[in-house]
């Protein structure tokens, strides 16, 4: 690549790869993809260093948790996505603080105002997403590079689809979705649904005053 970010070439990765593309919809795997490769391009423009496999793996199963498996746990989609790379990195005897990173690059990934502050791991998984779903620091990037990656992991019709996977991910549990951006999916996508208010779960706690 002219970008010069290539998927790191380890046993690990690899089977990172078949385990998200045999589990996933098309959308996801070349979204999470396309993550890795935002992600480390805007490392290399901070000048972090990061480390490319922990990153790639945070990418690829950072949406892992809207598929239908995940719907009942009860969990937001984010933790489970995060466990589910947490498994995956355990049983391949990863050391823990590696596992740490991802599980919270992961799990952060749609908190903005804190990943940033954290091991470049953790910032980077955000920023890659943020760049492919958000658009935030779109022009961080060349539209050469821009026309690379999305050559490489098409986008067609993204932004609907993208949040058409969120909101099939999420209804089943739309009490995950307090206080987090998620909640704004709901609403638009699912009739009747209500969400949580912060200052309404104050004032009607069981607190007397």
């Amino acid at each position: 690549m002219s970008s010069e970010i290539t998927v790191p070439d380890t046993k690990l990765a690899t089977e990172a790869t078949s385990l998200v593309r045999e589990s996933t919809s098309d959308l996801i795997y070349h979204h999470s993809r396309r993550v890795y490769f935002w992600g480390a391009l805007q490392g290399r423009n901070r000048g972090l260093s990061f480390d490319p496999e922990l990153l790639y793996i945070g990418a690829m199963f950072h949406d892992l948790g809207l598929n239908e498996e995940h719907r009942g746990s009860g969990h937001r989609f984010e933790v489970d996505s995060a466990d589910a790379a947490r498994r995956f990195l355990q049983e391949h005897h990863v050391p823990e603080d590696s596992v740490r990173r991802v599980w919270t690059a992961i799990a952060l990934h749609t908190t903005p105002g804190i990943p940033e502050f954290m091991e470049p791991e953790v910032a980077l998984v955000t920023a890659g997403v943020e760049y492919d779903v958000l658009g935030i620091g779109y022009h961080d990037l060349t539209e050469e590079q821009r026309a690379e990656i999305t050559a490489l992991h098409p986008r067609p019709d993204f932004k609907h689809q993208i949040l058409q996977a969120f909101a099939d991910g999420i209804a089943p549990k739309p009490e995950t979705t307090f206080g987090n951006v998620k909640a704004d999916v709901l609403e638009r996508y699912v009739p009747g649904f209500r969400r949580g208010n912060f200052v309404d779960t104050i004032l009607q706690s069981p607190w007397p005053e």
